[in-house]
């Protein structure tokens, strides 16, 4: 007897298919909190809590370091928040490299416009 039923089988050019991805949903910053406490506190593991909130883990990567850097300037001394020292020396470092990025390209950028509007032989 045969089936008259067809019974695909996997073809090797066919993709496997996947569910749609669902919009990521946003979480209030109690529950970014809770997620971060429950991993650092042994509670359970970042894995386990990606999968529970549906987060790859480079986001709850992001939760941490970013709750990390909130504790930091959370116990900051009153003293450096009232002089307006908010931010971290290493973060106040980062940002002052950021703003010497456009100083240091618009240097570059006039050493070449020299370099092509000087004589030929002068280039060498």
């Amino acid at each position: 007897m045969t089936s008259t039923k067809n019974n695909p089988s996997p073809d090797k050019t066919s993709k496997p298919t996947r569910t749609k991805s669902q919009p990521s949903q946003s979480y209030s910053a109690t529950e970014k909190a809770q997620a971060v406490l429950a991993v650092w506190t042994e509670r359970c593991k970042a894995a386990e809590v990606c999968r529970q909130m549906q987060i790859n883990g480079m986001t709850f990567q992001h939760w941490q370091q970013r709750a990390m850097e909130g504790m930091l300037q959370a116990l900051e001394s009153r003293v450096n928040l009232a002089k307006g020292e908010v931010l971290s020396p290493r973060l106040q470092t980062l940002l002052q490299n950021r703003a010497a990025q456009p100083r240091k390209l618009s240097k570059r950028l006039e050493q070449i416009q020299l370099a092509s509007t000087a004589p030929p032989s002068a280039q060498t």
